[in-house]
Parts: structure tokens; C-alpha cells; sequence
């Protein structure tokens, strides 16, 4: 079979992520939310981004026989997990960001009470998507893909790990396996769940399912350490937000602890232990994931 080649890949990638986009336009419409309130959970919601973890969801579950249509809702509700997780990120309570994709954050556009309560809709409302996705899968497949996703998005998880990273921030002493652990939890959980989801929901076997949980794991943990690269390497034009702010924050990164090229040599590895994984699978949605997981390191934004 001919291998995907970069321009088929991000062709890939931009349509899907159009397809996630056209999704997301409509799906809070006709839920009788105050119009204030959806404004800004849309503002955020809609503000552009890869649309990274729906897209992962939607591919990993193809890649078991699912059909991307039918896992849309679920996928989409990833997307409004993480808008969430932004738009209480940014409040100044929390990281206190001006700035995010380029536009004011959510509190400066609205307010911080409006901010506060975007971000509180759009995790619930999340929960409303996923389980309209049992019209067209089983109702016992989306009960395990919500109860795994929960998880991950709660206390043990991404919500844990934003605590760890202010608990962390201006201490001197963190451990890299501290800052690993952290970063596994808040930035890697929900884009290890979102292929995880995508394996559930398209009826993976146990032994397919770790496999895809290790190599979501691994491409959570790479993304994450681009991300600290890219906050000192970037541009705010590139990124959408001002750069350096994790040295300004006092916070621990890994080109802090390790230096700029062994962080890069430590996503590498990340991203090939992660396409290890897809070994043996040679159908377009495994190509697409191991484009994917090679994106992440090679990305500027």
C-alpha cells in the first residue's frame, strides 16, 4: 500500500477538522441557554485551534470499523471539554492570560462571572453530546467511553493536574518525575482519552485498546513538552498568545530542567515509541496517526 505523504496527511487533517468545526457551529443551538452565556461559551468554543483530540477520537475509532459520523458527538464533546479547560486556565485566578488564539481571553471579552460560567456549560454540555451518540452505538460501548472520559477530565486527571501545576509554580525543587506526572495528568489525560474513547467506541479489543492508550499516552506527553519548547522558541503571532509566560509564571517546564535540544530529543522519542504501537497497521487511519504523532513534534504553533 502507498504510505500517506505529508500533504495527504494535512489534507486529512484539515478536513476533518472542518467536519469538527461545521459540528460545533450548531451543537449548542436549541438548548434554551441565556444568549449572553452562549455567546461566550461559543466564543471560545468557536475560536479556531488544530481541533486535535476530536480529530484523534474520530480517527482512532474509524480505525476499528466505527463511522465518523456517528462518533461526532462524542468527539465534538471532547473539543468542548478542553474549550473549558482554557477558559478557566486563562482566568486570573488561575494562569491570568490576556490572550488566547490571538483574541482577548473569554474574561476580557465578557467577564469573569460570564467566563466562569462558559466554561462550567460547556463541560456540561459536553456530557449532553456524548450521550447522544448511543443513537447509532452501543449504549454499554458510550457508557464505558463517558465513564473513561470523566476520569481523565476530573480530579484525578486534567483538574488534578491544573491544581499540581499551581501548587508547582515558583518552587525550585520539582522533580522531572513531579513535572512528568503532572503534565501526564493535565495536558496528557484528555488527549490519552481521546484515542482511548475512540478505541471504545469502535469496539476495540482489550489488547488493541492498551496499545492505543500507550500510544495516546506518549503523544500527550510529546505535545506537552513542544508546547514548553514553543513558549520560549515561538512567536505570539505563531502561537496566539504571549510567549514566555511560563518563565515570567515562575513555572517548571522541561527546557528548564533538561535545556532546549534534549527536551526535543525526549518528544522524539515519545512520538516513535507511540507509532510502535500502530505497528502491523497499514489501512489510511493508522497511516493518519502516525503522521499525527509526528506532526506534533515538527509543529510551530
Amino acid at each position: 500500500m502507498t504510505m500517506m505523504s505529508v500533504q495527504e496527511f494535512k489534507s486529512a487533517l484539515k478536513t476533518e477538522a472542518a467536519s469538527v468545526e461545521e459540528f460545533l457551529s450548531t451543537c449548542l443551538h436549541n438548548r434554551n441557554i441565556p444568549q449572553r452565556l452562549l455567546d461566550s461559551m461559543e466564543y471560545s468554543l468557536l475560536a479556531g485551534g488544530k481541533r486535535l483530540r476530536p480529530v484523534l477520537c474520530l480517527f482512532v475509532a474509524a480505525m476499528f470499523g466505527a463511522n465518523k459520523e456517528h462518533v461526532m458527538p462524542f468527539a465534538s464533546a471532547i473539543e468542548c471539554i478542553h474549550s473549558y479547560s482554557l477558559v478557566h486556565d486563562d482566568l486570573p485566578a488561575m494562569d491570568d492570560d490576556d490572550l488566547r488564539r490571538g483574541k482577548p481571553s473569554n474574561h476580557k471579552a465578557f467577564d469573569e462571572a460570564t467566563a466562569i460560567l462558559a466554561g462550567d456549560g460547556l463541560l456540561t454540555e459536553a456530557f449532553v453530546l456524548m450521550t447522544e451518540t448511543a443513537e447509532h452505538i452501543s449504549a454499554a460501548s458510550v457508557l464505558a467511553a463517558i465513564n473513561t472520559m470523566a476520569v481523565a477530565a476530573g480530579s484525578g486527571g486534567m483538574v488534578g493536574g491544573q491544581q499540581l501545576d499551581m501548587a508547582f509554580t515558583g518552587r525550585d525543587n520539582v522533580s522531572l518525575e513531579e513535572l512528568q506526572t503532572m503534565h501526564a495528568m493535565k495536558t496528557g489525560a484528555l488527549i490519552r482519552c481521546s484515542c482511548e474513547c475512540g478505541a471504545i467506541l469502535g469496539g476495540a479489543s482489550a489488547e488493541d485498546l492498551e496499545r492505543i492508550r500507550t500510544y495516546g499516552a506518549n503523544i500527550g506527553a510529546a505535545f506537552q513538552i513542544v508546547d514548553d519548547i514553543l513558549d520560549e522558541t515561538g512567536t505570539e503571532e505563531e502561537l496566539g498568545k504571549p510567549v514566555g509566560s511560563d518563565i515570567e509564571q515562575g513555572k517548571n517546564t522541561y527546557p528548564s530542567m533538561l535545556g532546549i535540544e534534549k527536551s526535543r530529543e525526549l518528544a522524539q522519542q515519545l512520538v516513535d515509541n507511540a507509532v510502535e504501537q500502530l505497528a502491523g497497521g497499514d489501512g489510511a487511519e493508522a497511516q493518519f496517526l502516525r503522521k499525527l504523532a509526528q506532526y506534533i513534534v515538527d509543529r510551530v504553533s
